[in-house]
């Protein structure tokens, strides 16, 4: 049975993880979390004090720079490693939140991880999300989605998420990251966050956990039915 791909993509906190790691589930497909790669890279810059103005220790630094996904039985999730050690936990803090996006916008870093995400969607029966998956990372996907929703629905649904983790944020704050993010998301020069013409657009504002998932299983069915296949 032949697979799709589907590739998700949106602003921040709209949901675009946790709907794509239920999807991935649901059709026991491969979940690739393109937005941890990225903010695996920007741990490992801070740590490292890498100067983002500097090409040469950029392109230094990524060569120093190995990402892989693992599955957690105990927790039934992929978690993020970088050069071996478990990150998920460090790379979801604000301080990583808050350099994202700069580091996500140089384009040494995006042809790095561009390269490692398209090698990952070849094998086909991958759910990735993103900001260009779509557009640029999986341009041939069969199903394309782009999530939306309310600033302050987004804001508070972030604040929860990082209470989960025992981190308070005051939501205005949260508000003002998100609202940068979306700046340099949308207006850089590489892989800037678009949404394709042939993408379903979601607004997520009024929507559950579940109905995003399955609204997005409902196109993923039509498009299979469409190749002559079926889940």
């Amino acid at each position: 049975m032949k697979k799709i791909n589907i590739a998700i993509d949106g602003y921040s906190a709209c949901g675009k993880s946790s709907t794509a790691k239920m999807i991935a589930n649901r059709l026991q497909y491969k979940y690739i979390d393109s937005g941890a790669m990225y903010r695996a890279v920007t741990l490992y810059f801070i740590d490292n004090y890498v100067d983002l103005t500097n090409e040469k220790k950029v392109d230094k630094a990524l060569k120093n720079i190995q990402i892989d996904f693992r599955f957690n039985s105990k927790k039934e999730k992929s978690e993020t490693y970088l050069n071996g050690l478990n990150v998920e936990e460090d790379i979801r803090t604000m301080r990583v939140t808050n350099m994202v996006s700069e580091v996500s916008a140089l384009p040494e870093v995006r042809k790095v991880l561009v390269d490692l995400q398209q090698k990952l969607g070849k094998k086909k029966g991958v759910v990735m999300d993103g900001r260009d998956i779509g557009s640029i990372v999986l341009p041939d996907a069969e199903l394309k989605v782009f999530m939306t929703a309310d600033m302050k629905v987004r804001a508070l649904r972030r604040q929860q998420e990082l209470l989960e983790k025992d981190q308070l944020v005051d939501l205005n704050d949260i508000i003002d990251n998100l609202a940068k993010r979306d700046r340099i998301d949308t207006t850089r020069k590489v892989g800037p966050l678009t949404k394709v013409d042939e993408a379903v657009e979601i607004d997520t504002t009024h929507m559950t956990l579940e109905e995003q998932v399955e609204e997005i299983l409902n196109e993923a069915t039509s498009r299979m039915v469409d190749n002559k296949q079926k889940i």
